[in-house]
């Protein structure tokens, strides 16, 4: 009985959190902490891969399948449409920025805190990619996996942030309760 009343509990826990509602100062600090996170912790690393890795061999064998190897892409993700871009990054920038910002108020809206989380990283990992286009032309990417010889596309933290985003959002939308049940409170007595 007593693992029972605990699985129980820790179920509830759980819709809790996936229903966890934030509106006002809370929400405006969660989307403002995780923005301005992946913007900092993004375009830290480009530095550093910029500053660490631009001598000759341009790349750091960390293990067998991971390199950190610098590598500039000017096109959209893994370098699609990287020969349509390389000489006009405005475009690209202007709708990439026009998406942040439509991304921004999006979370801004929403009234659950892992809602507002995900859709903050997907805003701020686009915004840390804008600032490479913007300084210099094209997007930093770093993190090199490869096995047997071949390579994913090399990508870095502005990336990562947007998939965790992405990724956060599809699990939510599988998972969060519905808001009449956890009202009614049948997830916490599970009826």
């Amino acid at each position: 009985m007593r693992v029972t009343k605990q699985a129980g509990n820790q179920s509830g826990r759980v819709a809790q959190l996936l229903s966890q509602r934030c509106a006002g100062s809370t929400l405006l600090l969660v989307v403002a902490t995780a923005l301005l996170g992946a913007i900092i912790v993004d375009q830290a690393t480009k530095f550093a891969a910029l500053t660490f890795l631009s001598a000759p061999t341009y790349k750091i064998e960390v293990t067998p399948f991971f390199n950190l190897r610098l590598g500039f892409n000017t096109g959209v993700s893994f370098g699609v449409l990287g020969d349509i871009f390389s000489n006009q990054q405005w475009p690209l920038i202007a709708i990439t920025t026009a998406i942040a910002v439509a991304l921004t108020v999006w979370a801004l809206r929403v009234d659950r805190l892992l809602e507002a989380l995900a859709i903050s990283l997907i805003a701020g990992g686009a915004i840390g990619n804008i600032i490479d286009r913007i300084r210099q032309g094209a997007v930093t990417d770093f993190l090199d996996f490869h096995a047997m010889g071949w390579h994913w596309p090399a990508f870095n933290f502005a990336d990562v942030f947007i998939f965790i985003g992405a990724a956060l959002l599809i699990i939510l939308s599988f998972l969060t309760p519905d808001t009449n049940e956890v009202e009614r409170g049948e997830i916490e007595n599970g009826s």
